[in-house]
């Protein structure tokens, strides 16, 4: 369920919450298949950050079937690369992806936030740029990242680059909001649009379809790392 022009957060998980990533080159091969998947289909990837065992990213899409599209293509090139390497087979990731439309006028940036921090939330670095395989460091402005297209509502944060990434770095200095994570979670768990009435309103209106409220419930359990955090891949901690 997904609208042209649009930003939506989704999340793909390693099956049974099993590793997905094992070396410095399996994030790297990844992102050279989300690369290739984005400009095929015509996507907008915003925000990203590869953790050990699932992935999450904020996309714009161009068409309704995008970033499905995209991921499809991904997947199916990683997964064969990934048992041809480590002479296994199966499946890899835990079914299909989940997803949340997001209002980019409320709730954008904590996106980005909440995906970029999601290193910090599972103990494997003490500060987001200290993470490699995420798109922080090029939205904080210490890096470059040719997977990453500025977003509208990121792009107001200043009227030249400088103090767009200067006001961006801001918005990690504060605390973590407990209820704003949760309904992070809760929406893209639900599938459901993340925004006010209005917002979803419009959604269904568009859609032609009922999107209901999130589910509430027991809270997830947190997707952390499921490695020991002194236990090195390829020489580097917390890959």
């Amino acid at each position: 369920m997904f609208l042209p022009g649009h930003p939506a957060h989704l999340v793909q998980r390693g099956h049974n919450r099993q590793p997905v990533f094992f070396a410095e080159e399996d994030y790297l091969a990844y992102q050279s298949f989300l690369s290739q998947a984005i400009e095929r289909y015509d996507c907008a990837l915003h925000a990203y950050v590869l953790m050990t065992n699932h992935v999450h990213l904020l996309m714009t899409p161009s068409s309704e079937t995008g970033i499905s599209q995209a991921l499809q293509y991904t997947g199916q090139r990683y997964v064969p690369y990934i048992n041809k390497k480590y002479e296994r087979s199966g499946t890899l990731w835990e079914g299909r992806f989940r997803a949340s439309i997001i209002d980019s006028n409320t709730y954008l940036l904590a996106c980005y936030r909440y995906i970029e921090m999601n290193p910090v939330r599972a103990g494997m670095v003490t500060a987001p740029e200290a993470y490699r395989w995420s798109s922080y460091a090029c939205n904080a402005g210490t890096g470059e990242d040719p997977l990453v297209t500025p977003h509208s509502r990121y792009a107001a944060l200043g009227t030249t680059r400088d103090e767009c990434t200067r006001n961006y770095r801001r918005l990690f200095k504060a605390a973590d909001d407990g209820n704003e994570l949760q309904l992070i979670r809760e929406h893209t768990r639900s599938g459901t649009p993340m925004g006010d009435d209005k917002f979803r309103d419009e959604i269904e209106n568009t859609l032609s379809v009922r999107t209901g409220q999130p589910q509430r419930g027991r809270p997830e359990k947190p997707l952390a790392d499921p490695l020991p955090l002194d236990q090195s891949i390829s020489g580097q901690k917390g890959l």
